[in-house]
């Protein structure tokens, strides 16, 4: 099966993250469980990969990296901690349902600076919608749909300008694009383990400025005595036992994105992404979805004519190729294409993909519009 879904998770990881899974399982157990070897081997391990973390994304203190079960959990965290019943919040046309759905139970006002897959376009309606002055904006850097990278460096100088909090959606772009939160000034960036990190599922980063509300309540294996979670990060957003297991995997991808360098990864998934939508462009009944190259990222999308995204993913399936099709979890999204309510067929690579597998994939999909369409 060639596997083109990266951008849901990524199969292929480098080896050693696998063998720090196992290793982990097996010579660890909870961190701040007890002064035994095993439990001080866990906190090493964590505290290990909460440095990893903090040095690959400028964190200048690692106690503001934060382990979560995935991007959403520390969207959850994120949003809950800025935003009350009722309050306005802005988003981009680009949202996912982890941004989305958070914020319509928190019955938020939105504000949504739409404005297709045009960079400066995009600028100009998060300016005016900032005018509004809401309590948050939540951005996704680059979208799960077509892989436009939204312009979150001006957009949080913006925020910055205008006094609004500002939460960074990085679950396509953490491991691809260099994150400086330092730099950009975020009060928070949530991202998964399982995509462009290279970690296993079940992990997350949620990265905090200042503090947060907790989102869950319990053991934080520090200040027991108290009934209220702790105030110090990170063991305030940390109840229950960790997933040390899959932290010491996610430290391993974080490693290799490191040795690689996100600049490297991203020139190698643009330039397979890209080849695919040149070979969809020439194929008749292909249509591709995608921004312009320098605004664009290892994710595209496409349709074949006659074909519902459901009906051409299950063909590419049956001749061993992995995508996904649907609204790919972000309804807003597809709205701003003008693909709603049917979706689309997803591709995206990874630092693991090859340009034989896109040419593979581009063969397929000629062979499937050539003998589909509408009579």
């Amino acid at each position: 099966m060639i596997y083109l879904d990266s951008a849901a998770t990524t199969i292929q990881k480098p080896p050693a993250v696998g063998c720090a899974v196992l290793r982990t399982m097996r010579y660890a157990s909870s961190p701040g469980r007890g002064g035994h070897a095993f439990a001080m081997r866990a906190a090493e391990t964590v505290y290990a990969a909460r440095e990893t973390a903090a040095k690959l994304f400028n964190v200048d203190d690692p106690a503001k990296v934060v382990f979560t079960f995935n991007a959403t959990h520390g969207l959850n965290i994120a949003i809950n901690s800025l935003i009350k019943d009722g309050d306005t919040a802005l988003i981009s046309g680009w949202e996912h349902n982890s941004v989305l759905r958070p914020l319509v139970a928190n019955r938020a006002r939105l504000i949504i600076a739409e404005a297709g897959m045009d960079r400066e376009k995009t600028l100009e309606a998060f300016d005016t919608a900032l005018n509004e002055k809401p309590k948050l904006c939540a951005v996704n850097h680059v979208s799960n749909v077509t892989g436009f990278v939204l312009p979150v460096y001006e957009i949080a100088e913006k925020c910055k300008s205008a006094g609004v909090p500002l939460i960074i959606d990085a679950s396509q772009s953490a491991g691809a694009f260099k994150l400086d939160f330092t730099k950009l000034g975020a009060d928070f960036i949530a991202m998964p383990g399982h995509k462009g990190l290279y970690g296993p599922q079940g992990t997350g980063l949620l990265l905090v400025k200042n503090g947060a509300e907790p989102l869950l309540f319990g053991g934080s294996g520090s200040s027991s005595a108290l009934p209220n979670m702790p105030e110090e990060l990170p063991d305030r957003l940390e109840a229950g036992t960790h997933n040390t297991a899959g932290i010491a995997g996610l430290a391993k991808g974080m490693a290799f994105v490191m040795r690689e360098g996100e600049d490297n990864i991203l020139r190698r998934e643009r330039e397979l992404a890209y080849r695919a939508a040149a070979g969809l462009a020439a194929i008749r009944r292909a249509r591709v979805y995608a921004p312009d190259r320098k605004d664009g990222s290892g994710v595209i999308s496409l349709g074949i004519e006659g074909l519902s995204p459901e009906e051409a993913g299950q063909r590419f399936s049956d001749m061993g190729i992995a995508l996904r099709a649907g609204l790919h979890c972000s309804p807003l999204a597809h709205k701003t294409l003008g693909t709603f309510p049917e979706g689309t067929v997803r591709l995206s690579v990874s630092a693991f993909t090859n340009a034989r597998e896109i040419d593979a994939f581009l063969s397929a999909a000629e062979d499937i519009a050539r003998t589909t369409g509408r009579k």
